[in-house]
This record gives structure tokens, sequence and C-alpha cells, in this order.
């Protein structure tokens, strides 16, 4: 198949897929007489896999790591099960970050309601972030 009927069916950009290609994601097909690119079936469900691993939060080293662990013959279930679980841990562990942000922000929105801005001095770059007591 050629590319723009690859792209159609997947609904990628032919210039996606072919930086795909060059990014070892996507085998290099073989070419036509007229040295068109001839994509064999199977690469549809391989871009569709890319497409659903991108969409868990893997990156593309990531994913091309499962698809040389695939090519090779192997099964990439550990790896792909590891993988998964260092996600979830960063998440949980940004989660955890944004949870004392959001506490520390809504702490500076209370003391911004009580802060009268006539009261700030050149002193202060600013009294609501700064922590002085304002004015």
């Amino acid at each position: 198949m050629r590319i723009g009927d690859l792209a159609t069916a997947c609904g990628l950009t032919t210039k996606t897929i072919r930086f795909y290609e060059q990014s070892g994601l996507l085998p290099a097909p073989p070419r036509t007489a007229g040295g068109y690119r001839d994509y064999p079936p199977a690469a549809t469900s391989r871009l569709a896999f890319v497409r659903d691993a991108q969409r868990a939060g893997l990156t593309l080293a990531e994913i091309r790591s499962v698809l040389v662990l695939r090519d090779s013959g192997e099964a990439p279930c550990a790896h792909v099960t590891h993988l998964i679980h260092e996600h979830l841990a960063d998440i949980e562990q940004r989660m955890a970050e944004l949870r004392k942000t959001r506490t520390a922000l809504r702490g500076l929105a209370e003391r911004a309601a009580s802060t009268d801005p006539s009261t700030c001095t050149d002193a202060d770059i600013c009294s609501i972030i700064g922590g002085s007591t304002p004015g």
C-alpha cells in the first residue's frame, strides 16, 4: 500500500509516517519499480500500536524498545509492564507535587484576597508571595 493510503487508513499524515520510518518505529518498506514506498498490511497495526503506546504516555524511544523486542521474536510483555509501572510512579509523584502546589496557591489566594495593594511598600517586591505580612 502506498504511503498516502496508509496515512488515510491510520489517520496520520504522510510526514508523520516518514518520521516514524526515520525514527526506527516503522521498517523501511520495499519500493515499487517507480520508487514509491509499498507498505505491507502489517504497517497499519504497527502504526496503531505506536499511536496507542503514545496515548499511554510512552516515549518514542520506549516504543522503539518494545518494537525491537517484538521484531527480534521476543514477547515484550515484561518490558511493557516495567515501563507502565515507571510511568505510574512518575504520575503519582507529579500528582503529589501538584497537590502541594495547589495547597500553597490556595494559601496565597487567601493572602491575596486580604491584601490591600495601597499598603505595599517599595521594600516589598510582592507582599503576597514574599511572605511578609501585608501593610
